[in-house]
């Protein structure tokens, strides 16, 4: 399976994982800055951009088995991992398991342990239905134009522009494409993940919690409660911003990585860094 990434610069490695339908151009404002001090790997998530589907149905625990592999694979002992939206989703489930690995966390504008707005929830529980009983007919859709109609509040803040959702979409062109979607809906996990709700206590590494309040898709009050039972976590609220925060208001969400990033971090020898039951 080959995957898509963007490295530059030196230092300590940040992890950059974007979030639904997305590709690691979604952190091209982010990238120049970040790489004056750090190593930085942005990743075209398996399915996604320019990377291969995956090899494995993508269950939230295959997701997850796939960002371990990542992450072993880059030669990554310990980094900083960066995520938005289902990039944030699977991340949390990494650092629940792997504590040690994470040096510092930001969560943005992700559903995390919870769910989507109702809307968009009763949307995605239908998606699922679609794709389990007439994958054949969901197959045969536009599934290309049918999210660019979707994503055009997006394009009129300025998040992307037609070239670039050409890059984020053009998956979907493709026969593998299609059938990457289905398999990916058919397998996502819609209702909320109990499990990462337990272990938001255990999370001990510097995080930032950084929310678009204006997000139509996830309620800002998801984003309050990470920060506020994630011992170590700050909030960022970026007033008036959507969804895809780090493409709407770049200047704000570099600023608060840049600010995580500066933050201390217990050293690795410490004998409570190690891996969870």
């Amino acid at each position: 399976m080959s995957l898509f990434r963007v490295e530059a610069g030196d230092g300590e490695a940040v992890l950059l994982l974007h979030g639904y339908p997305q590709s690691a151009s979604c952190w091209r404002h982010q990238i120049p800055a970040l790489a004056e001090g750090h190593r930085v790997i942005a990743v075209d998530w398996p399915g996604f951009g320019r990377s291969d589907p995956p090899d494995t149905p993508a269950t939230y625990e295959n997701e997850v088995g796939r960002l371990d592999r990542l992450v072993e694979s880059l030669r990554l002992r310990r980094f900083n991992l960066v995520a938005h939206d289902y990039g944030a989703f699977l991340g949390l489930g990494y650092v629940l398991r792997h504590p040690q690995k994470v040096m510092r966390l930001a969560v943005l504008n992700s559903r995390a342990h919870k769910v989507f707005r109702p809307m968009f929830y009763r949307f995605l529980l239908q998606q699922r239905w679609a794709v389990t009983h007439a994958p054949g007919v969901v197959r045969r859709l536009p599934l290309r134009r049918l999210h660019h109609v979707a994503l055009a509040p997006y394009r009129r803040l300025g998040c992307f522009d037609d070239a670039l959702e050409a890059e984020y979409l053009g998956w979907m062109d493709t026969s593998r494409g299609r059938q990457t979607f289905v398999d990916f809906f058919r397998n996502y996990r819609v209702p909320a993940v109990p499990e990462l709700a337990a272990g938001l206590e255990r999370i001990d590494c510097p995080t930032a919690i950084i929310w678009g309040d204006r997000d139509r898709t996830i309620p800002f009050a998801t984003g309050r409660e990470l920060a506020g039972r994630i011992p170590a976590a700050t909030l960022t609220r970026i007033a008036g911003a959507d969804h895809f925060v780090m493409e709407e208001r770049p200047e704000q969400v570099t600023a608060a990585l840049l600010e995580l990033l500066a933050r201390p971090v217990r050293d690795s020898s410490d004998p409570g860094a190690r891996d969870l039951p």
